[in-house]
């Protein structure tokens, strides 16, 4: 059957941005008429059917989990039920609730810079417990390809996100580097880590972590059917961006994960350590109380409306100070199955030391969360905000930063500083103390490329190293200046070298047209400076980074 891209995309059940963006193709002109024809593919639990377009099957609301709602809530994940048939899978699967049912809004992200990550985002799919989905993109189905698994976690830390965003669409990762990427939904928020374990008895043993063993779910699910859609079992990648990053970190440390990746990636979210159980235990407190019942009422909340707890969940977590990096709220605790140590404090955890890490950030993060007065500040509004975040230490840090920047804007050292506190020297930590195991490799980096985006103010945010992994710079045009020749010719270094990893566990990559990357370590701390012209640069930001080191590390 032959039909017109907008037909096409109409027919698969794609957002309109999410559609075009999977199907971008240099080569192929918008004129130009797209055949697309089903694959068919058994998997443990039934047969799906995708779509099969410029030669990647996509397949797209794969269910990997049973439902989570009724006895299931603040359960491990189930086994989806099998099903006679085929089941299409044209169309993303829901999305795990993150609406606060008492007053919907545009989340932590400033509604301007919000349209510029949702790009051309059509409606997201339905919010709902049974949201235990995932998508895969290959180029090859039942033909024993063996190809690299990429397994994609989304950001908006613990409690928001999906993996339908057009950011996420993995057709032109899998086209430039034959493997499959993998992309999972799972639950969040109050319904994924609250800590009933120490308030509910052994029935709620693992509820503060089951948002994060929904994930090893869906690995297990690659480790018994990837092979299927052309896939490496033993070849697995698991990365993520933010709360992905985060949950990367998570993943490192825990023992039911171990074997079922075999690489990671850190981006722009480094998790030195979780939840303290008494820290959990108090927020499940302040959840019961918001619900009015106590600890030996904990049973009930598996029959409570799913809109009063998420209703709970946002009044619990407006009573807690947010700072972007730091991990306090409805988020993965520790436990002695799933989580017996944090990651990489004091030290990092010996449980995935054989392996291989990327790890890195963008040059100003902090310019995506930023209110619009943060970038015209004078010398009086600088130090009035790094004092807010250091204290004392303000005018010590300024001053070196400054020295360091002497070109630098008030506003500019700012978003240094807060980028540095903590997300930078939070991704060193984690890069030094991997490297001190003396095991697999650790490979540091920082994205300076600027985007235009916004008269250029908003610098080198966070998120922005997404749509170049992703080789994907057309879906948010906004965010990255479009498919313009550098985005392109840098998305596809980038690109390149996050394939290498998956397939060698290396970055290092003739493809890539990237200078050599050794491996961090903490007299070299070798660090790759993604830009235009791609360097390696040994303890970058040094004096910086040696200041902030010692606020956020005292000896």
């Amino acid at each position: 059957m032959t039909m017109t891209r907008r037909q096409l995309l109409r027919h698969a059940g794609w957002a309109t941005g999410a559609g075009a963006a999977a199907l971008f193709l240099p080569e192929i002109t918008r004129s130009r008429l797209w055949a697309a024809v089903d694959s068919t593919v058994e998997t443990d639990h039934g047969k799906v059917r995708g779509r099969t377009v410029a030669g990647i099957h996509s397949f797209l609301g794969v269910r990997y989990g049973a439902s989570t709602e009724g006895r299931n809530r603040f359960m491990p994940p189930q086994k989806p039920q099998p099903w006679t048939g085929v089941q299409d899978a044209f169309a993303y699967g829901n999305s795990a609730p993150q609406s606060n049912p008492v007053q919907r809004g545009d989340g932590n992200l400033r509604g301007e810079i919000g349209q510029l990550l949702r790009g051309s985002d059509g409606p997201p799919p339905p919010e709902s417990e049974d949201c235990l989905f995932l998508n895969v993109w290959t180029p090859g189905v039942n033909d024993n390809g063996k190809r690299p698994v990429m397994f994609w976690l989304h950001g908006g830390g613990f409690t928001t996100g999906s993996d339908s965003s057009s950011l996420y669409i993995g057709a032109n990762l899998a086209r430039r580097g034959d493997v499959v990427v993998v992309g999972i939904n799972h639950r969040l928020g109050a319904l994924g880590f609250t800590h009933l374990g120490d308030l509910g008895g052994e029935a709620f043993v693992h509820s503060g972590n089951v948002g994060m063993l929904d994930a090893v779910a869906g690995m297990e699910w690659v480790r018994d059917n990837i092979e299927r859609f052309g896939g490496d079992p033993n070849r697995v990648m698991v990365f993520g961006e933010s709360g992905g990053g985060q949950k990367v970190s998570m993943l490192l440390g825990s023992p039911p994960a171990k074997g079922l990746f075999h690489r990671a990636v850190i981006e722009s979210g480094p998790g030195p350590k979780m939840m303290e159980r008494d820290r959990a235990t108090e927020l499940a407190r302040m959840l019961l109380a918001e619900v009015g019942l106590d600890a030996k009422r904990v049973l009930e909340l598996q029959s409570l409306p799913m809109g009063k707890i998420l209703a709970a969940q946002f009044a619990v977590s407006a009573k807690l100070r947010s700072f972007p990096g730091i991990i306090d709220g409805f988020a993965p605790v520790l436990d002695p199955t799933v989580l017996p140590a944090h990651p990489f404090y004091p030290h990092a955890s010996p449980i995935s030391a054989d392996v291989p890490v990327i790890i890195g950030n963008n040059r100003t993060e902090m310019t995506l969360f930023a209110d619009p007065a943060a970038f015209s500040l004078d010398d009086s509004g600088l130090k009035t905000r790094v004092k807010a975040i250091l204290g004392d230490h303000a005018d010590q840090v300024i001053e070196v930063y400054r020295k360091a920047n002497p070109q630098a804007t008030p506003s500019d050292l700012f978003f240094l500083i807060w980028t540095d506190d903590p997300t930078t020297i939070y991704s060193d930590n984690i890069a030094e103390r991997r490297a001190a195991l003396g095991k697999a490799p650790t490979y540091r980096y920082r994205f300076f490329w600027e985007t235009p985006a916004l008269g250029g103010r908003l610098k080198s945010p966070h998120t922005l190293e997404m749509p170049f992994v992703f080789d994907n710079t057309q879906v948010a045009p906004g965010l990255t200046g479009g498919a313009s020749p550098e985005a392109v010719a840098l998305a596809a270094r980038v690109s390149e070298a996050w394939i290498s990893f998956a397939t060698r566990g290396d970055p290092n990559s003739k493809k890539s047209g990237l200078p050599p990357w050794p491996p961090y370590d903490a007299q070299q701390r070798a660090t790759m400076l993604f830009n235009n012209e791609s360097k390696v640069v040994n303890n970058p930001a040094g004096e910086e980074r040696k200041i902030m080191d010692g606020i956020l590390n005292p000896s």
